[in-house]
């Protein structure tokens, strides 16, 4: 079932979805969002969901099966927006599923709207996690007791994150590290 996923839960559970084949792209694990969404099962129905390099969309496309009132993906790569915007049309979700094609920093110093959730599985390797943390935090992107879903290496150095963020959870799978974050004013 190469690039391809199953949305695991909600109104399109069982759901199959395609996404291409880019540098760095690594859907999160099925297990993994399982763990991810029931932690966040009460804070998803009705909330402004806002996926940073979203890549297949596996995180925004599941929070929005559960609910989520809009999911904003932003990615750089152009042949995986196309294929975003192809899933959403495919579930009949486009009117609140909203693509955004940008590089996610350069997209952060724009104009904010707070978000009730983020989700943020930057490329491994490239020290994305602590610099967009700061820029969702520091521009106004997040809402008060926002929930933020960090994806890192298993072993990352979380030294220089906001310091109003308390880790609510943390798990691991293989080299990933998973991460739950609220924003606490």
């Amino acid at each position: 079932m190469k690039n391809k996923l199953r949305i695991i839960g909600g109104d399109w559970r069982s759901r199959q979805l395609s996404f291409v084949d880019a540098p760095g792209l690594r859907p999160t694990p099925a297990r993994v969002r399982e763990t991810l969404f029931n932690w966040l099962q009460y804070e998803i129905f009705g909330k402004q969901c806002l996926d940073l390099y979203a890549g297949s969309g596996a995180l925004g496309f599941e929070a929005a099966s559960r609910g989520a009132k809009s999911v904003v993906q932003v990615e750089s790569n152009a042949l995986a927006c196309r294929s975003l915007k192809d899933n959403a049309i495919a579930l009949s979700a486009d009117d609140r599923i909203k693509v955004v094609q940008s590089d996610v920093l350069r997209y952060l110093e724009g104009e904010a709207t707070a978000f009730d959730v983020a989700f943020l599985d930057p490329p491994f390797g490239l020290n994305l996690v602590i610099q967009t943390c700061r820029l969702l935090e520091d521009n106004g992107w997040l809402a008060k007791h926002a929930k933020i879903y960090v994806e890192t290496e298993r072993h990352f150095d979380f030294s220089g994150m906001p310091e109003n963020w308390r880790q609510l959870k943390s798990k691991s799978a293989g080299e990933v590290g998973y991460h739950l974050f609220e924003r606490i004013e």
